[in-house]
């Protein structure tokens, strides 16, 4: 089956169940600097009782992306990948993908370190982010972009609609519940940024808005 799969959408797959086989054996403790801390620096409780100092490193801002939460997390994310990063990767190529894939990753870390250091400067207390939702959703985004008349089939409910609707739905949806927090323990603002980086690429890459090249 795996042969089947465009070879840079197989690799991802391939390290994100590796990390996360990782993180079985290995424990949550082990990863804690290659998830995605708030800025600063802070005392953790450790379950042998000993206190261990956390915080925001710089490479997190990619590392967190081959993180899961649990299988389901990961299940999904995986799933999105190959549903919609096989088809992008095609039309592509596979250097051009993993870039924006890359990006994706990277342009979400960003928007949810800010998002999450403005929470703790709230009186929020410091949390960890972790998974692959920020490319999917660029990738969902650039699927929307490029397919925009393509069909796709909700899960719940059972709708079927353009991949234009379904992306535009989507992101009207995220935004409603990371400005609300009607769903906390998700990073939406994080799946925006995702999206947000994952349009300027693309539209970079045409030469248009906000990217317009000057004819001569």
């Amino acid at each position: 089956m795996l042969g089947n799969i465009p070879p840079i959408v197989r690799a991802l797959l391939v390290a994100n169940v590796l990390m996360f086989l990782a993180q079985m054996l290995l424990g949550e403790a082990r990863f804690l600097d290659l998830m995605l801390w708030p800025l600063g620096e802070y005392a953790m409780r450790m379950p042998d009782h000993s206190m261990l100092q956390i915080g925001f490193l710089p490479w997190q801002i990619l590392t967190y992306g081959f993180l899961h939460g649990g299988l389901t997390h990961l299940f999904f994310n995986m799933f999105a990948l190959w549903m919609f990063g096989s088809s992008l990767e095609l039309v592509w190529g596979g250097r051009r993908f993993l870039r924006y894939y890359l990006v994706c990753i990277v342009g979400a870390g960003l928007v949810q370190l800010v998002v999450a250091t403005l929470a703790v400067g709230n009186g929020s207390p410091p949390y960890p982010t972790v998974g692959a939702s920020g490319g999917v959703f660029g990738l969902l985004l650039a699927y929307g972009m490029l397919f925009p008349n393509q069909r796709l089939m909700l899960m719940f409910p059972p709708i079927p609609m353009k991949a234009r609707t379904f992306v535009i739905c989507y992101g009207l949806l995220e935004l409603y519940l990371g400005v609300t927090g009607t769903r906390s323990g998700i990073a939406h603002f994080a799946h925006l940024g995702g999206m947000a980086f994952g349009f300027l690429m693309i539209q970079y890459w045409r030469g248009r808005w906000p990217f317009r090249r000057q004819s001569r």
